[in-house]
């Protein structure tokens, strides 16, 4: 098969990407590597993908319509993973700008060129933000998802309805995945979890937001990859009928939480990366920050009778695979 990966130089497009080569797929990868982190880490992710000869890979953005349709046309792909966004809740209150551009024009451009060039199954990488202010948990596909907290979550919600409207407007099979803070190795410096471990081993204070009182459906990247991989084979039908669907079905669309099904407790998220270092914490307790949510967690049951299948790995598990690469990449 031929998958086209938009943002393939990110965190969960590096490993989507690498499961898919090691599994002799064909993979085009697309990204503008932007400064918003580190863009040694993206070039390193990109690095381990070019040893793979059935990788391609065009340092390009979405905003440019015409590269976008010469790199697509030139690969002609069978899937498509749309991962590529500007991420980040916190940072949209500072340029909300670079939201708009990359994330509804650059998902428009796409869908566009989708309209004239057919493919099996287009998949576009959501967020649990989405929810917003919805306070009933665990998070269900078809609950409410009107009153979002951030500009971030906004543009997310934003492409899903686009989405929705070129998927039943064209035939476009497609699948939105909402995931569910996502973590592991080569995971991106800006997360809560990259800057506490780096805060850790350097004696400086973790800033802990709503005094600790938050709690989150920590995703192994692992089990997100899989679940990723496994829907990309369920391609969406006008007659699918699920107890969770988000939708009626109008169009071959359909939304599927990606998550762990538990939630863990910001302290005990910190707890578990000091027991991994054998060093406790300098703990800065602030009031809750604009645009943020005090919990998640999500229903996997669509997933689970879509795909047979839904993350498991304990935060413990995970908190230590991370901090394995993280001490190896930074030669700590």
């Amino acid at each position: 098969m031929k998958y086209f990966i938009t943002g393939a130089a990110g965190f969960v497009g590096y490993h989507i990407s690498k499961n898919l080569l090691e599994k002799k797929h064909e993979v085009f990868g697309y990204d503008a590597v932007t400064p918003y982190y580190d863009i040694g880490l993206k070039n390193r992710r990109i690095e381990n993908l070019k040893k793979y000869p059935n990788f391609f890979f065009e340092k390009k953005n979405l905003e440019d319509k015409s590269a976008l349709l010469s790199s697509f046309s030139k690969f002609n792909p069978d899937i498509v993973f749309h991962l590529a966004a500007q991420a980040g809740v916190r940072y949209s209150l500072e340029n909300p700008s670079a939201y708009i551009n990359s994330n509804i024009i650059g998902t428009f451009n796409l869908l566009e060129i989708l309209r004239e060039i057919e493919v099996k199954h287009f998949l576009f990488s959501s967020t649990s933000s989405v929810y917003g202010s919805n306070d009933s948990l665990p998070f269900k596909e078809n609950d409410s998802s009107d009153k979002q907290l951030s500009i971030y979550s906004s543009t997310k919600k934003s492409c899903e309805s686009l989405i929705h409207s070129y998927s039943y407007s064209y035939n476009i099979p497609a699948t939105i995945f909402r995931f569910f803070t996502a973590y592991g190795p080569w995971g991106r410096p800006d997360m809560a979890m990259f800057i506490f471990t780096k805060a850790i081993l350097e004696d400086k204070e973790i800033n802990i937001y709503n005094h600790g009182e938050m709690a989150r459906d920590f995703t192994y990247i692992d089990d997100l990859i899989e679940s990723i991989f496994r829907l990309s084979t369920k391609i969406p039908q006008l007659d699918d009928k699920y107890e969770n669907d988000s939708l009626s079905n109008i169009a071959p669309y359909r939304i599927v939480n990606i998550g762990n099904s538990k939630k863990i407790k910001l302290m005990n998220m910190i707890e578990a990366i000091e027991k991994k270092l054998n060093k406790k914490s300098k703990r800065n307790f602030l009031p809750m920050q604009i645009g943020d949510v005090k919990e998640t967690l999500a229903d996997v049951s669509l997933l689970k009778e879509l795909t047979s299948y839904y993350p498991q790995t304990s935060i413990d598990e995970g908190v230590g695979k991370f901090i394995d690469w993280y001490l190896k990449y930074h030669q700590v």
